[in-house]
């Protein structure tokens, strides 16, 4: 299969908002693909290579300047090669030797294929091919029912190999997918409320537990042997010897939990997220210790329990993990799930999840199963630049620079502005046809993908909060930042300050 394909069906799929057109445009290329091309196809479809870490970074790719093809002749093989050679390279010179890879890609690679494939290895390629409507074109490409392919790929933690099977084996192969100890499977996602009180409406009677602001973690031990893995299926095992410890010395033989983690001050409240996160990309960094949250079980000594009702794990847990266990409570009442997400905040965490006590575990979509319920924050930035947009956003303006004052210059120049991040979330087709006729006339420079800006324009930003970055000047970045709306009320010297986002900070 030609890469190029991939990029045509890219395009297509981020062009319509049509759930079914994206499903069966992906369907149509998957069912193309010969069976050594599935696995690397769907990494790239998710922006997850299938071999992990290509030790290649934003700065690595952004530095590549080449003059590209002017027709296609990669094939999407000639690609999963050179991505195994990135990964395997290492020791003295691998730097030059992966620079050497990127340069040699880039230079076979048309335009549309470089910007792709860089994309791909960045983790930011956004097309609408991921999660729940990827998994429907992989059932649909296979001719099998969905709810077996979602649960295979929950099982297995790994779409790829999940489409491998729907696509080339038997049958009855996808709903021989178990649960296994020492293979993480794919994490039960919440949808969002506004309250707890809305929340409980959706569930009824449910577990409302502290919402962290940490790092989600699933550990499987077998014995002595324990792993612990990240969100997106990390194993960091050997990075957290103080999980693995207390993991160990649970009272089981054998188990699957899920739970988070994060790091305290010595007042015992939370660390920044970029503090227990800088654990996870370090090999030795015993500075900040881990503590864990453990707030649901899926297995335990021989026991599989995702088809069990929430009740049930829950009183399994309670045997199980005892103190490690994360805080909450069990009711259907509306007021004391109120002062149980009071006491959270409190206590500097995000708020609280709300569990259906009689939901089983599930991955893929966003169900109502779980709900989350933290306090949206806003804030008035400036728009410093935009990015012209890709897909169905070709030839509009899009992903936006955002920016805090810096009234006291401790950043840049006194009464300037800093950047915090950039956001394409919550721009309506309508913001994006204004944007695109509104913002030239403010230009003071631009780049080939980059409007910028005379910071004139202010925006209101719903963020999750700030995290430490080096990447911006002002050493923080906005968390899930997303537009509520542009404030033609307000002049740039009215927006929020650097100093105001940095104080979001704790520690």
């Amino acid at each position: 299969m030609m890469l190029s394909e991939l990029v045509a069906t890219t395009d297509d799929v981020a062009a319509t908002s049509s759930r079914l057109a994206k499903i069966d445009a992906l369907a149509r290329l998957l069912a193309a693909a010969s069976t050594d091309e599935i696995r690397p196809l769907v990494g790239m479809l998710i922006a997850a290579p299938r071999q992990g870490r290509l030790g290649v970074g934003w700065r690595t790719l952004t530095s590549v300047e080449v003059a590209h093809a002017d027709a296609p002749s990669l094939t999407i093989t000639d690609v999963d090669h050179t991505l195994d050679a990135l990964a395997l390279a290492s020791g003295s010179g691998s730097a030059a030797a992966r620079q050497s890879l990127l340069q040699g890609l880039a230079t076979r690679s048309t335009a549309a294929e470089w910007d792709l494939l860089a994309r791909a290895m960045m983790g930011e390629l956004r097309t609408g091919a991921l999660g729940g409507v990827l998994l429907d074109a992989i059932a649909r490409a296979a001719d099998r029912p969905v709810a077996s392919v979602r649960r295979a790929a929950m099982l297995s933690g790994d779409l790829g190999e999940t489409a491998v099977i729907a696509l080339t084996g038997a049958e009855d192969d996808l709903d021989a997918v178990g649960l296994a100890v020492g293979r993480p499977v794919m994490p039960m996602l919440a949808s969002t409320a506004a309250t707890p009180t809305a929340a409980l409406e959706v569930t009824g009677r449910a577990s409302v537990e502290y919402k962290l602001d940490g790092a989600r973690i699933q550990v499987h031990r077998r014995g002595d042997d324990v792993g612990v893995y990240t969100r997106s299926l990390a194993d960091v095992t050997h990075r957290v010897p103080e999980l693995v410890d207390i993991v160990r010395s649970l009272p089981a033989h054998d188990l699957i939990l899920d739970g988070e983690t994060l790091s305290l001050d010595e007042d015992g409240a939370p660390r920044p997220f970029q503090e227990t996160m800088s654990r996870f990309g370090a090999d030795v960094a015993r500075q900040v210790a881990l503590r864990p949250w453990f707030f649901d079980i899926l297995h335990v000594d021989g026991r599989d329990l995702i088809d069990e009702p929430l009740s049930v794990r829950l009183a399994e847990l309670e045997r199980v993990a005892g103190e490690w266990r994360m805080p909450g409570t069990v009711t259907d009442d509306a007021d004391e799930a109120e002062r149980l997400s009071r006491e959270s905040l409190a206590a500097g965490h995000e708020g609280v999840l709300v569990k259906a006590l009689e939901s089983t575990y599930t991955a893929g979509r966003r169900g109502k199963s779980w709900v989350k319920v933290k306090p949206v924050l806003t804030y008035d930035l400036v728009v410093l630049g935009a990015e012209w947009g890709s897909g169905r956003r070709t030839g509009m303006l899009s992903n936006l620079h955002l920016g805090a004052r810096d009234p006291d210059g401790d950043f840049g120049e006194p009464g300037g502005f800093v950047m915090v991040g950039k956001t394409f979330k919550g721009l309506t087709d309508e913001l994006l046809r204004w944007q695109t006729s509104t913002f030239p006339a403010l230009e003071s420079r631009r780049t080939a993908s980059t409007v910028f800006l005379r910071p004139e324009i202010v925006v209101e930003i719903a963020i999750d909060g700030v995290q430490r970055s080096p990447r911006y000047p002002g050493g923080i970045a906005l968390r899930f930042a997303r537009v509520k709306g542009y404030r033609s009320d307000k002049s740039a010297d009215q927006a929020d300050t650097i100093k105001t986002l940095r104080a979001l900070m704790r520690g």
